[in-house]
């Protein structure tokens, strides 16, 4: 994929991560687990949306703008692997908020998220 698609796919990525959230959140399915998105939540739905949108928006011009250089195609390929994790989590979220995913499951499909986080980072 050219870069320019995959720098368009990183912010509709972005995009659908806000409205999702905001989606589970408002349902009572989720909670936000950045505090600082957690409080724009609290605010309103147009503040978080705002933010979170232009976070994403201001991140592609960047990454856009030094598109030349090794690091930023680096740092593109590792927030679209990032983003597409995090879709995973919606995905997980819905079918749980459908009823097709036990409690259980989720919890331990948790610990190796977090497991998994933890022996990479």
């Amino acid at each position: 994929m050219p870069l320019y698609g995959q720098t368009l796919l990183l912010f509709a990525l972005n995009a659908m991560d806000a409205l999702l959230t905001l989606y589970w959140v408002r349902n009572g399915f989720a909670t936000e687990g950045n505090h600082l998105m957690a409080t724009l939540l609290d605010i309103g739905d147009l503040p978080f949306l705002v933010v979170k949108v232009a976070i994403g928006a201001v991140t592609a011009i960047v990454l856009w703008r030094w598109r030349h250089l090794r690091l930023a195609k680096y740092a593109l390929g590792f927030a679209l692997i990032i983003y597409v994790c995090l879709m995973g989590v919606h995905l997980f979220t819905g079918l749980s908020a459908m009823g097709l995913i036990s409690e259980s499951m989720l919890h331990q499909l948790s610990e190796f998220g977090r497991g998994l986080y933890a022996l990479v980072f």
